[in-house]
């Protein structure tokens, strides 16, 4: 079932980028594997997948020593990060997609070990999204360049839930432009339903998890 999965993504994403004129390699498919075990990891390593995301520390820190010797597999943490499992986060993630704040950058920066970080933006009203605000993020971004073990490459975003794509695509829109007053290259944005959108506005990291691996299973 994954292998038809990702063959049909790859399709969409092959559609996408045909659209709007860009190249494949231009995007990197972020395959979201929270709730699901770690053999659904070894599972997509094998069809080729490399970079995988997960929401919870707590969580991934049961499957990695099952996955950690993946050669090249990158892991990506894509949901919130409380402070104080910054350490833990640093030793098993290579990016970091939700820094929103100086405190948990310089966290993250004396544990001592070279991480890629992305800053969440918070574009939308939406109390349960969160992320910096976009007037925080020139001194957000000059606060994690100024930590030695950090590398700051992009922005990441998550718009308001919507059946449809094309309400997330003004969201994707402001998030490119932040990135380019910021001089950041990577765009972390777009999901199973809207990833074609996101594409065509810049994106080049997209999270998809039901798409490959179906509708979360609940953790036991």
């Amino acid at each position: 079932m994954l292998r038809e999965n990702l063959e049909a993504v790859e399709e969409r994403i092959a559609r996408a980028v045909q659209k709007c004129g860009r190249k494949r390699e231009e995007i990197t498919l972020v395959a979201v594997t929270k709730v699901f075990p770690a053999d659904v990891i070894l599972e997509g390593y094998e069809l080729g997948l490399r970079d995988f995301g997960e929401n919870y520390v707590q969580e991934f820190q049961g499957k990695f020593p099952v996955v950690k010797g993946l050669q090249e597999a990158r892991f990506h943490l894509i949901g919130h990060l409380q402070s104080n499992k910054s350490r833990v986060a640093a030793e098993m993630f290579d990016v970091i997609e939700t820094v929103d704040s100086a405190k948990l950058a310089s966290r993250l920066n004396s544990a001592d070990k070279p991480v890629e970080i992305m800053l969440e933006v918070k574009l939308s009203e939406e109390e349960s999204k969160a992320g910096a605000l976009p007037e925080e993020l020139a001194a957000l971004a000059e606060a994690v360049r100024g930590c030695p073990n950090l590398q700051l490459t992009g922005l990441m975003t998550m718009p308001p839930w919507n059946d449809e794509a094309e309400p997330s695509r003004h969201y994707f829109r402001r998030l490119k432009e932040l990135a380019d007053q910021l001089e950041l290259r990577k765009l972390s944005m777009g999901m199973s339903h809207d990833f074609e959108v996101a594409i065509e506005e810049g994106s080049t990291h997209i999270r998809v998890g039901t798409a490959l691996f179906g509708r979360r299973r609940k953790p036991v």
